[in-house]
């Protein structure tokens, strides 16, 4: 099982990125996706979720309306759009992976996921 987050870079704030993670080795249709994020001291915090095959998401209130958690099933990715950043979106972001073939589950915790990507780090400048 793998999974590879890619897109991050520097960014003003008021831009956009698209983070990426492409995963491999396990059946997509039968698993949640969820996106994280680490600052630096502080600890990892939840951003958003996607359940596997009824299309529900899910945001933390401080991403709500800014970022958008999608799924591309022919190229077993999930992207996570980042606009209108902001110096306190710098982080790095991880993508993980858990097993749910109820199709309806989309979750918040860190312990729940049992698969992490390496992390891609974003950075906001004001």
């Amino acid at each position: 099982v793998q999974l590879q987050a890619s897109g991050g870079g520097l960014v003003q704030a008021g831009g956009s990125l698209r983070l990426s993670c492409a995963v491999s080795g396990f059946t997509w249709d039968y698993y949640a996706i969820g996106w994280f994020r680490q600052a630096p001291g502080k600890e990892r915090e939840w951003v958003s979720c996607s359940s596997s095959s009824d299309g529900s998401t899910s945001y933390a209130d401080s991403v709500k309306g800014r970022f958008t958690i999608s799924r591309d099933n022919a190229k077993n990715t999930v992207y996570l759009q980042m606009n209108r950043l902001k110096p306190e979106d710098t982080a790095v972001y991880y993508c993980a992976a858990v097993r749910d073939p109820s199709g309806y589950g989309c979750y918040a915790r860190s312990s729940e996921y049992d698969y992490w990507g390496q992390g891609t780090q974003v950075t906001v400048s004001s």
